[in-house]
């Protein structure tokens, strides 16, 4: 028997969630725009990772608020999420958003605090906002440090079953 998890990453404009989608799995697939700046995900990005015998199947979700129906969509069916935050720029309202909705929807989710080593990081001041949750420091670049993290919370959930076909 094999198991899957989906898990959704969540996040601000800019926060890194492609990046961690990318980081996690070097073949990942992304629905970019250009804009100001570089690219931004416009749909979606998708990857796969295994762990033992679990596929764990992610999705990065766009960072602007006008996207709503792509992350409702993307959401749908979730087993997980994780809330990815920018800590060299102040919390904004659509993060608290995205933390309420996850809150109240009961979903699990971990807060993943990104770029810690970045010019003006805080992540200290945001571990004091989210005391209720589990919060991580990592970098979205860093391999390894993205794996421990996502499989640790990963571990936290109930995967789904089902049969492997021959």
């Amino acid at each position: 028997m094999e198991t899957k998890l989906k898990i959704v990453v969540f996040g601000a404009f800019g926060a890194g969630k492609t990046t961690l989608v990318r980081t996690l799995d070097p073949a990942s697939r992304h629905i970019e725009a250009n804009c100001a700046g570089g690219t931004t995900t416009v749909g979606l990005d998708f990857g796969r990772m295994r762990h033992n015998e679990c596929t764990i199947h992610l999705y990065g979700t766009p960072g602007q608020e006008r996207f709503e129906f792509a992350r409702e969509i993307i959401a749908k069916g979730m087993d997980g999420a994780v809330l990815l935050v920018d800590v060299t720029v102040p919390v904004d309202d659509f993060t608290r958003d995205l933390a309420h909705s996850l809150h109240a929807a009961r979903v699990p989710y971990v807060v993943f605090l990104n770029k810690c080593d970045g010019a003006g990081a805080d992540p200290c001041a945001f571990m004091a906002l989210f005391v209720t949750e589990e919060v991580r420091t990592i970098s979205a670049r860093d391999p390894v440090q993205c794996r421990d993290a996502l499989l640790q919370f990963a571990g936290t959930l109930n995967p789904r079953t089902t049969s492997r076909a021959g």
